[in-house]
């Protein structure tokens, strides 16, 4: 299937570039530890390498089960018909965790962008005489736009080819209307459409979503910072579980196969450990706040602000509240946008803490 094609292509771009930019920073930050930026950043009654050790180690289990409860459990409760994907419920468990995902780019992501770009450790020209964290921010969005167009585009001709002799009638789990061509063949081109549209949302954002929780973890990974980590843990699971059913929700309305859903679960659950364990390996090296570290997660947070507001805004909110469904029912719409808010505002409260 193209669309399989698609994602392992992403996935295998995306591991490269992350592998390229880890290496840089372990090449590149023995170098930085001797600067002033560097001095004295464990000297403080939170870090003790013994207690936050351990506590990476109930955060790196912790985010793992809630990862994988958020993303399987719109999968699981599929067949629970006042689960599915054409019910009030789920379009309301889909509008809250759309608005953790715009909290999390707008409250979480990007603030920790702009003080990575802007810190004191970085040489004030060109760093902060120009703003590169929402330049980076606009450009990224403006590249997720010409990827869901170009992705679109390509899965349609793909997809939408015409077939003359074609004597089956397909037809889709989301009961759209079948309109039959020319040529006698019952096709149901609108149906198809849609499908193709929310497989190119969710692989566009596993995509983003993957970048930022392997940074995520890696931070916490390389943190000595017992009360920081604490606080990570609860905030971090809050975060899994709700984006997770966000995505969760989006696989699910992409009518993949067994194998390519149960793919993009795995990826979502084991990214952000995986940060965390690969932050541990290289605590030895890695010093957050050395120039060549704080201008690459800057950028990579940055890139992914960019990323999830665009997804949250386009292709979650306003896909959801501009269609139909919630367009013909105002008590559901209004029902939904508490929810949206209730879900930006609980993300957003949690910057308190990470």
């Amino acid at each position: 299937m193209a669309s399989s094609h698609q994602i392992y292509k992403l996935i295998t771009i995306l591991v490269l570039f992350l592998s390229f930019t880890l290496t840089s920073l372990a090449e590149n930050v023995q170098l930085a530890s001797e600067t002033h930026c560097n001095s004295g950043t464990r000297a403080s009654s939170c870090n003790n390498y013994k207690e936050s050790k351990k506590l990476k180690i109930i955060a790196f289990f912790s985010i793992l089960v809630a990862s994988i409860i958020g993303v399987s459990l719109p999968l699981i409760t599929r067949n629970i018909p006042a689960l599915g994907p054409d019910r009030d419920p789920f379009v309301i468990v889909k509008a809250l965790a759309s608005g953790v995902i715009l909290a999390t780019g707008y409250m979480h992501v990007l603030p920790d962008s702009f003080a990575n770009l802007t810190s004191t450790c970085l040489p004030n020209n060109p760093w902060r005489k120009f703003p590169f964290t929402t330049f980076i921010a606009m450009i990224s969005a403006l590249f997720t736009l010409m990827v869901d167009s170009y992705a679109m585009a390509w899965q349609k001709k793909i997809l939408l080819k015409p077939q003359p002799n074609a004597a089956v009638t397909e037809t889709l789990e989301n009961g759209s209307r079948e309109l039959e061509n020319e040529n006698g063949n019952i096709v149901a081109d609108d149906a198809k459409s849609q499908l193709i549209r929310y497989q190119v949302i969710a692989q566009v954002l596993e995509l983003g979503i993957v970048v930022h929780s392997v940074v995520i973890g890696l931070a916490m990974g390389a943190s000595d910072n017992k009360c920081t980590i604490r606080s990570l843990i609860a905030a971090l699971c809050f975060h899994q579980l709700f984006e997770g059913m966000g995505l969760g929700g989006c696989i699910l309305q992409a009518q993949y196969g067994s194998k390519m859903r149960w793919t993009m679960v795995f990826f979502f659950s084991v990214t952000t450990p995986f940060g965390i364990v690969l932050g541990m390996l290289l605590e030895t090296v890695y010093s957050p706040s050395s120039p060549t570290a704080l201008i690459v997660v800057g950028v990579l947070n940055a890139c992914s602000a960019g990323l999830l507001n665009y997804m949250a805004l386009v292709d979650l909110l306003g896909a959801d509240f501009l269609g139909p469904k919630l367009q013909g029912n105002m008590k559901l719409q209004t029902v939904a946008y508490v929810a949206v808010f209730l879900g930006a505002g609980g993300m957003s409260v949690m910057a308190k803490w990470a």
